[in-house]
């Protein structure tokens, strides 16, 4: 409506804007596409073993980290001494992806098509609207419901985060700018590896405790 407005004053077929200062209704914060669990990878590949394409589906979003509508573009073409090159739609960021063993055996087994590796039933590419809903369907027939391509990508840069990639090295890999995407994920990963080094200190503080109930309980069954 603000938009509409503003062309209406301008076009002088109106002469006041009633949207003018009107503020943006607040709206409930959500976590977004759902990201996929470890789970749901197994469940996954279990369903849609190695030589079908829907196998060839998961991997190339796994393990590229591209969005949809770079995945469904990516092919041979633009992979030169194992790493793939390539220019995101969204921000045309150039981002530069290792061609890792397990995505290298999911393409070289196939189906994979001249242009791009991601195909359709007869090996035609996909336009990133009609993978989407190939891909969600794949999803729900291994009892995936409501997982998505980009919630892929989210248990991709967690992957990568808790291996202990830095905020550039994420940006490099995603094609993020600005640092907050990236730093959403380092902190998390930070957190999570911060959280197992003081349970492992509580552990071992506790120890010789543990070890004097033992011996209280052995000496009074003695």
């Amino acid at each position: 409506m603000r938009g509409l407005f503003r062309w209406a004053l301008e076009a002088e077929l109106v002469s006041i804007d009633p949207t003018f200062g009107v503020k943006n209704p607040a709206r409930p914060k959500t976590g977004g596409f759902q990201a996929w669990t470890e789970d749901d990878v197994r469940a996954y590949e279990q369903r849609w073993p190695v030589g079908t394409k829907e196998r060839v589906w998961l991997h190339v979003l796994l393990y590229t980290g591209l969005r949809r509508g770079d995945a469904v573009k990516i092919g041979r073409q633009h992979v030169r001494d194992g790493v793939a090159t390539i220019r995101t739609e969204k921000t045309g960021t150039e981002v530069s992806i290792p061609i890792l063993p397990a995505l290298e055996e999911t393409l070289k087994v196939g189906p994979t098509g001249d242009l791009a590796f991601i195909v359709g039933e007869r090996k035609q590419p996909l336009t990133k609207e009609s993978f989407g809903n190939f891909f969600r369907h794949a999803c729900n027939e291994a009892g995936l419901q409501g997982r998505s391509a980009h919630g892929v990508r989210k248990i991709g840069a967690t992957r990568a985060a808790e291996a202990g990639a830095t905020v550039a090295e994420l940006e490099a890999l995603f094609g993020w700018t600005g640092g907050a995407m990236a730093m959403h994920y380092t902190r998390t990963a930070d957190r999570k590896r911060l959280a197992r080094a003081a349970a492992e200190k509580i552990r071992n503080a506790q120890r010789p405790h543990l070890g004097d109930e033992v011996r209280g309980k052995t000496d009074k069954s003695e």
